[in-house]
């Protein structure tokens, strides 16, 4: 545990930041045959990006290289200086994971699955355990939602665990197969959050460049905010939330429109739902700040009115990552209660284990 940590100058709940992790750091947590196919086999997940990264130093703040040269995130008393003591963190939530998510590994189910368990292993022990600020995600194998299950019931009522992490590419999370997860989520008061796993985004193809496909990421986290409401996840399981993770919130107006729009017209075809989709976005669904498009106040506070809700909007630095948001210069100077619900409160009423 760091003593030397400094009052918070704001009570901050950072709900994205990703801490990152080598194969050779799960080798601890990870059973043969898996580890030998990564230790002798050289095994490594498939990528998918496939375009040149953005900055200097990849998709990572230069800055944020540890003092020994590591990869950003991956030094617990580094990111202890840089982040949470500089900026006074309450709370963080862990959402890193390995590249791709185990989540979005094709195939070969059976690695995933291990991969999972031995990261919830690392993280706990390497982080949760060491910092009281910090509360991480499950990962699982979504694609085997009975060993997901079984993942779950086995970490999932750890006290710091808060959310299941699921990626956000081509696979569409609503569908009933996955309602397991869910299920289980629910029974260990586990939100649902969901991010961006390098997913095409549109068809199934990558557009040309990484300015198009960074631009239109909001596309992906509605379509899937969609695919939740109308397969009716939130109809079934009461209690479950959503936080959709490094997406932005200026799309969600909009959303909530035509998905009522939809609704009105076409709510024959699912005859399961029950309540406008507006209605159930704004007690099911929590939205990032990140990655923030620098509004005005005024503009900020439109898009707060259209949404008809204060509540759905949470903060995320997006740490250690090129387009990092500083909580100084993200939000506009707005009066002292708005504030605190977006930095803070918002996201404590959303995770249930947050004190």
């Amino acid at each position: 545990m760091n003593n030397n940590q400094q009052t918070p100058k704001k009570r901050i709940i950072d709900v994205d930041i990703h801490e990152s992790v080598l194969y050779k750091d799960l080798f601890k947590y990870l059973d043969n045959p898996y580890r030998r196919y990564i230790e002798d086999a050289n095994w490594i997940q498939e990528k998918h990006l496939p375009y040149t990264q953005p900055s200097v130093a990849g998709v990572n703040r230069a800055d944020a290289k540890t003092p020994d040269g590591g990869i950003a995130g991956s030094d617990l008393p580094f990111m202890q200086e840089q982040l949470l003591d500089d900026i006074g963190h309450e709370y963080g939530i862990l959402t890193g994971a390995l590249d791709p998510s185990p989540s979005s590994m094709h195939g070969w189910y059976e690695m995933a699955t291990a991969l999972a368990s031995a990261y919830n292993d690392w993280q706990i022990e390497n982080w949760l355990e060491k910092d009281e600020r910090l509360y991480g995600s499950v990962h699982i194998n979504a694609e085997d939602p009975s060993g997901a299950v079984r993942e779950i019931e086995r970490v999932g009522s750890h006290p710091k665990m808060v959310q299941i992490l699921l990626p956000i590419d081509d696979k569409m999370w609503g569908d009933p197969y996955f309602h397991p997860i869910y299920e289980a989520a629910e029974k260990h008061d586990l939100m649902i959050g969901m991010h961006h796993n390098e997913p095409p985004i549109y068809y199934g193809k990558w557009p040309r460049y990484f300015i198009e496909w960074h631009s239109l990421l909001p596309t992906t986290h509605m379509m899937m905010v969609t695919n939740m409401i109308f397969n009716g996840v939130f109809e079934k399981f009461p209690n479950l939330k959503l936080m959709m993770i490094e997406g932005g919130f200026t799309f969600v107006p909009h959303l909530m429109w035509k998905l009522d729009q939809q609704y009105n017209d076409l709510r024959h075809e699912v005859p399961w739902i029950k309540r406008k989709p507006s209605d159930i976005m704004k007690e099911h669904i929590r939205f990032c700040t990140q990655p923030s498009e620098e509004l005005n106040k005024k503009d900020f506070l439109s898009i707060i009115d259209q949404m008809g809700s204060e509540e759905m909007i949470c903060f995320a630095t997006d740490y250690p990552h090129w387009d990092f948001d500083s909580p100084h210069r993200a939000i506009p100077n707005f009066d002292s209660d708005l504030k605190k619900k977006l930095f803070s409160e918002n996201a404590r009423a959303f995770y249930p284990k947050l004190k």
